[in-house]
This record gives C-alpha cells, sequence and structure tokens, in this order.
C-alpha cells in the first residue's frame, strides 16, 4: 500500500488526555467527511474543520510502503533523555529512572484510517513508536493501535465506539454530549468549536463541564502558546 501525507513534523501535543506530550504528528491526506476546499464546505459533513489536509505538502509526500514512511517519522523525532539519571533504552525511547518516555507519533488527518493500516503501524511500533491516533469514528480502528482518540461529528455514522478518549467539538447541532457518554472510553472531553464564536462557545463548554463533571475541558493550548 501507498500513503498519500500532508506533513510530518515534531511538536508537543496540544488538546485532550496527552496535552502537553512530545509527539510527531503525521497528517495523512484526505477525508471522507469534508474535501477540504473551501468552495466545498457549506455542503460537507464537517463544516467547522479548521486544518489544511489536502495533497502533500514540503514536509509530506507520497510514500511507497510502511516502512519507507515509518522512517520518515522516526526522523523526526528529536526528543532524547536529559537527566543524570536518565538513558536512552533499546528502542530508542528516553529513560528517566524506572520510567521510559517512549517516542509517541499522532496519527491525524484529514480521516488517518482511510489510510492507516496494521502494517505502518507495526513498523511504527519497530522502531519504538507508541501509536496514537485522532479519527472521526466512521471507520473501524486497527486493533494493534497504542491510543485512540475518537471525534465524532454530527451526522456521521459513529463505528468506533470505544477508546481511549472521546473529544467532542462543542457545541455541535445534533451531536450533544449525552449522546455519548454510554460508550466505552476511558476519557470524556468537551472542545470549544474554534472560530468567530470561540468566546461564547468556550463559556458554554465550561458550563457543561461544571454541571457534568464526566467531562472535562479540552483547550487547544498549542494555540495558545504558539507551537505548531
Amino acid at each position: 500500500m501507498t500513503y498519500t501525507v500532508k506533513e510530518i513534523f515534531y511538536t508537543l501535543q496540544g488538546e485532550g488526555a496527552q496535552s502537553g506530550r512530545a509527539a510527531v504528528f503525521c497528517r495523512f491526506s484526505g477525508c471522507n467527511l469534508w474535501s477540504g476546499r473551501e468552495e466545498d464546505r457549506s455542503r460537507a459533513v464537517c463544516k467547522f474543520c479548521d486544518t489544511d489536509f489536502v495533497g502533500t505538502g514540503p514536509e509530506g509526500g507520497r510514500f511507497k510502503s510502511a516502512e519507507e514512511l515509518a522512517d520518515a517519522v522516526d526522523r523526526c523525532w528529536v526528543g532524547r533523555a536529559t537527566s543524570l539519571d536518565s538513558g536512552v533504552g533499546t528502542g530508542g525511547e528516553a529513560v528517566f529512572g524506572n520510567a521510559i518516555a517512549r517516542k509517541y507519533v499522532v496519527c491525524t488527518g484529514g480521516e488517518p484510517l482511510l489510510q492507516l493500516d496494521e502494517n505502518l503501524i507495526a513498523a511504527l511500533h519497530d522502531r519504538g513508536f507508541e501509536v496514537a491516533v485522532e479519527t472521526n469514528g466512521t471507520r473501524p480502528a486497527p486493533p494493534s493501535l497504542d491510543w485512540i482518540c475518537v471525534s465524532p461529528k454530527a451526522g456521521a455514522p459513529l463505528v468506533q465506539t470505544s477508546g481511549n478518549e472521546l473529544k467532542l467539538v462543542y457545541p455541535q447541532d445534533d451531536a450533544p454530549p449525552e449522546k455519548f457518554e454510554h460508550l466505552d472510553f476511558q476519557h470524556f472531553f468537551l472542545q470549544p468549536m474554534d472560530g468567530p464564536d470561540i468566546t461564547s462557545n468556550t463559556v458554554l463548554a465550561i458550563e457543561y463541564c461544571m454541571r457534568n463533571p464526566r467531562w472535562r475541558l479540552s483547550i487547544q493550548t498549542h494555540k495558545l502558546v504558539g507551537v505548531r
């Protein structure tokens, strides 16, 4: 299988339960809920996407094999141990005392599960990565993934109904939080919808989380601190 990738870059995860963690982001091209072109936004299932996932960029490309793409991801990882009591594990992970800070890759998009498969996950595991996915939940996630974040979209079928975190962009018409809280996830997050109403949406999300403490607030910290 070949893979089409918009960009690969090293940053800090800005959202959800893994917020603040060093990660390589591998952004796959393409989505099944929007073409990514502004002229199609009004007709899309997901109308509020803030991400460019069309085609390939200078930090992406077309990769002929899982091994080739996994190598490109691995080249982006620059994290290392800095403590005197630290070292490097056999998989290249940073070791702090008895704790291991594993290399971490977030497969995102667009919709990454249009392309992410078991061969690529295995190749990333072979290079010492913990593999996460951020998905809209319309396709089943491969079972070998280490972290599954599902972000449901109103009007789209939800196929992946279990995982590590459910992160609901809020508010969405026809996607109230109570519709999802029975699902099999460890963490439930509300993330205020970005755009011209971000201030009022943040207030709404805060108020909902305070009334319903099963839900936690997720904000896009990377935008606040100016990291990618």
